[in-house]
């Protein structure tokens, strides 16, 4: 009896501390298990561009919040779009950070990645990595948040350089000029222009 006692406590201590081990992953797991699954793909001489973009939209898709972005990029002009609009919005928003992000880390498949530190307040944090080159120490972070036992990204700071905020003061500046129908007809000309251009 005490036997029985003693291997349900057990059991049951090891299904919380499974359980707890899984929902207590730190901003840094979360972003390191991505960063190094794209990476990995980069790396695999086996798959063409087209196969290596598929598995790293996958990735992508499943770390970054491209809502949560869309919504700070367009700010005070994301309340007055539809709810098509915004629909429409987000779709080629995530291509191009999708192009912008991929296309910058390309560069550095071969070199190494190093997680110096992270910053954590409240629910959100902002995940520091070095890419070890070289010729230099190249600095991407990435902001995150947390939903349920995940963390998400919605910017990346590369080179000290915010994706969003590049994003977002172009982007005001069509808007005044052309509207939003004007904002979604150069970014699918931005798309075009970057599906055509040659490897």
């Amino acid at each position: 009896m005490l036997k029985r006692l003693l291997f349900t406590l057990m059991t049951g201590l090891t299904l919380t501390f499974t359980v707890m081990s899984h929902a207590g992953n730190t901003p840094t797991d979360d972003v390191r298990s991505s960063v190094d699954s794209i990476l990995e793909i980069l790396k695999n001489e086996q798959l063409d561009k087209e196969g290596k973009r598929t598995q790293m939209s996958a990735v992508i898709n499943k770390r970054f919040d491209f809502r949560a972005m869309s919504q700070r990029t367009l700010a005070t002009n994301w309340k007055k779009t539809t709810n098509e609009e915004k629909q429409q919005f987000v779709a080629l928003f995530s291509q191009l950070i999708e192009n912008s992000y991929v296309g910058k880390i390309e560069a550095y498949t071969n070199e190494k990645v190093e997680y110096p530190g992270e910053k954590v307040k409240g629910r959100k944090a902002v995940v520091e990595t070095l890419i070890i080159t070289s010729g230099a120490d190249v600095p991407v972070n990435y902001k995150v948040y947390q939903k349920g036992d995940q963390w998400l990204v919605y910017d990346v700071i590369i080179e000290g350089v915010s994706l969003i905020s590049n994003y977002r003061s172009s982007y005001q500046e069509i808007m005044k000029k052309e509207g939003f129908d004007g904002l979604l007809t150069k970014m699918q000309a931005k798309i075009d222009e970057l599906a055509s251009t040659p490897s």
